[in-house]
This record gives C-alpha cells, sequence and structure tokens, in this order.
C-alpha cells in the first residue's frame, strides 16, 4: 500500500507507524568522563557537567551531572523550577530535600526523586562527594525563588 509503514511500533498506543517512533543517528552524542569539563551553574556550591543532550535534542531535554563544590552546609533559597519533567538520580554520596506537602526526603547513592513540575522546593545539605544525574524537560527551564517550602499535610 502506498504511503504505508512495514512495520508499527509494539505496543504504540493507536497504531502509530513505527516511523514515527523511529531513532535516527541525528543529534547522537556520546559523553565520557575522561573528557569531563564541570562549571559552575545555578547553585554556586555545584558544579555542573553538561552531557550534551540538551544540543543533540535542540532544547527538548538537558542532562548533566552535579557535583559538590566547596561548602556542603548550605540551605538553598525556597524555589521551584517550570519543567514539564525532572528526574534526580544519586551516584555518590548523599543530598537532602525539603519538598512542598513531603518533608524532608534524603537520598543516598542508589536513590532517586521525581520532581512534579513546581514544586516547592530546597536544598538542606549535601556530603563533600555528592553527585548527581539530573535529566529535566524543557533543556531552558527557569527558576523562581518562592516564600516558603509548605509543610508535610496535616495527618499524613
Amino acid at each position: 500500500m502506498p504511503g504505508t509503514c512495514i512495520g508499527e511500533a509494539p505496543g504504540a498506543p493507536d497504531n502509530t507507524p513505527f516511523e514515527e517512533f523511529a531513532m535516527t543517528t541525528q543529534g547522537f552524542v556520546a559523553s565520557h568522563a575522561r573528557d569531563a569539563l564541570f562549571e559552575r551553574g545555578l547553585r554556586a556550591f555545584f558544579e555542573y557537567r553538561d552531557l550534551g543532550i540538551r544540543q543533540a535534542t535542540d532544547g527538548r531535554v538537558v542532562a548533566h551531572v552535579i557535583r559538590a563544590a566547596g561548602r556542603t552546609d548550605i540551605s538553598s533559597q525556597p524555589h521551584l523550577h517550570d519543567t514539564q519533567f525532572q528526574f534526580v538520580y544519586v551516584l555518590k554520596g548523599w543530598i537532602e530535600f525539603e519538598y512542598e506537602g513531603q518533608g524532608v526526603v534524603r537520598l543516598e547513592a542508589g536513590s532517586s526523586v521525581y520532581q512534579p513540575p513546581q514544586i516547592h522546593h530546597r536544598e538542606l545539605g549535601h556530603s563533600a562527594d555528592v553527585e548527581l544525574l539530573e535529566i529535566v524537560m524543557p533543556g531552558d527551564f527557569g527558576t523562581r525563588e518562592v516564600d516558603a517550602v509548605q509543610p508535610v499535610a496535616a495527618g499524613r
């Protein structure tokens, strides 16, 4: 049949043609630790290693490794991020956050957290060796300070 695809993506909703899900080499990127370049970024007490995903996805996604740089007893100003998706995975060490409606959450090596869009939060501290993998959509998200992180709901 003209204009039809040979196969369909397994489990694709609505029988979406496979070609719409097909991966290409456009935007391919590989990032190696031996070439790592860490730079200061959003928070002065962290250094960020861009993994090249922002450029490879035309700004749709950013992925970076974050590590401690300097003081570890820092408590960040309560803030939120204008995101669609934010995921953090702890590679080494530990970090503590306070989240709106959740309270204090300590993440250690092997822990992860999905931070819903615009959740109020702040960092309470981290180990000197902390390293995190963070993946965020969109790649150019905004950050805004807020007055406070609301406490855990009563009866929780």
